[in-house]
């Protein structure tokens, strides 16, 4: 049997671009990237705690140290510069393996670095 289970999580990221005329995604720091697991193309689910909002897209890897989180296309009607999010990625495996699976989780500071 194969089950979708919680692989990483950027938590509480602070968004610091939100382009609407661009062909969606999220544009995520490389550095937070590398440190979460998240790989360029990964699908993954947004979750904004200012106002609740809910949506999926892509990971686009942006530059190394820069903090970046931006939200592009559609999904940057539903953030603003300043609103804090949660950045998930799910992966599926077999059950035995999923068991035994430890999802990375981390914590960027209030500019988007690595603590």
């Amino acid at each position: 049997m194969i089950v979708e289970v919680f692989k990483s999580k950027i938590h509480r990221a602070k968004v610091t671009q939100a382009e609407l005329h661009y062909v969606g995604s999220i544009t995520i720091d490389e550095e937070l990237m590398d440190a979460s697991g998240l790989i360029e193309n990964e699908k993954v689910q947004i979750v904004n705690v200012n106002n609740g909002e809910r949506i999926e897209t892509y990971v686009i890897k942006g530059a190394r140290g820069s903090g970046v989180i931006c939200l592009n296309g559609a999904a940057a009607r539903k953030t603003q510069v300043g609103d804090i999010v949660i950045i998930i990625s799910y992966a599926q495996m077999e059950l035995e393996e999923a068991k035994k699976f430890k999802p990375t989780v981390i914590f960027p500071t209030e500019d988007n670095k690595l603590p």
